[in-house]
């Protein structure tokens, strides 16, 4: 039985998105396809996609910058297939918005399970209910997270955020001055299914930092470098 969610996938080698549409339409995902940077592009931003698996090493427009570019305007799940597997790249993803991360060669089960994750976590809030939140608003003097509507809003302007940066703010935000090492965030933010290293979070907390001083000096400060331990999430006692 299919369901209503839309994927894209991306990549030049036309085996590839052909074995990876065969597992997902398994699933009963609707799944569309993209050969290049260029199609990708223009798909991506003129349909609203559930998740894009992107694949990194593409001639023309790599990966890289597809991501770049639908960043810009939307905050579509990705997830993005390489077949370099270094720090550097895995970096340089997460630094232009990926949300998880794939090395080839890989099983397509596991690609499955990853994509069912992420569209999970991108679609559900259950992981944050504060003692304190009102109708499952989160309000902060320079913030509000709307875990319903999975929205939030800084000094009253709304803040696109990917599904992991979304979720990375909510857990810092559910228990103020709370101080998270790096490690505890990726096990209890990035999850079993995700294999990652400390930059990542690191990439992560920067992007969310970015993203929120564009509209509110005020609330990108709330998140707060506790050097040589990580991350809290600090709110001004008046």
């Amino acid at each position: 039985m299919q369901n209503e969610q839309r994927l894209l996938l991306v990549d030049d080698e036309d085996r590839i998105r052909r074995l990876l549409k065969m597992y997902l339409e398994k699933e009963g995902y609707i799944i569309e396809e993209a050969a290049d940077g260029h199609e990708a592009i223009e798909k991506a931003l003129h349909i609203d996609y559930d998740l894009i698996v992107l694949d990194l090493m593409m001639p023309g427009i790599d990966g890289i910058e597809v991501c770049k570019q639908i960043r810009e305007k939307k905050a579509t799940p990705i997830i993005m297939l390489t077949a370099k597997g270094e720090e550097v790249n895995r970096v340089q993803g997460f630094e232009v918005g990926t949300d998880d991360y794939i090395v080839k060669p890989f099983s397509p089960r596991e690609v499955v399970l990853r994509v069912k994750a992420l569209l999970r976590r991108s679609s559900q809030a259950t992981f944050i209910q504060p003692e304190t939140s009102v109708k499952n608003l989160i309000v902060f003097d320079h913030l509000t997270i709307d875990n319903d509507a999975h929205r939030v809003t800084a000094d009253g302007k709304e803040v696109n955020l990917t599904p992991k940066e979304y979720e990375l703010l909510c857990y810092l935000a559910k228990t103020p001055d709370k101080v998270y090492d790096r490690e505890q965030l990726l096990r209890e933010v990035w999850h079993y299914d995700f294999f990652g290293d400390l930059r990542t979070v690191d990439t992560h907390v920067k992007r969310l930092r970015e993203k929120l001083n564009r509209v509110s000096s005020q609330a990108a400060k709330m998140i707060v470098t506790v050097w040589g331990v990580g991350y809290k999430f600090e709110v001004e006692n008046n």
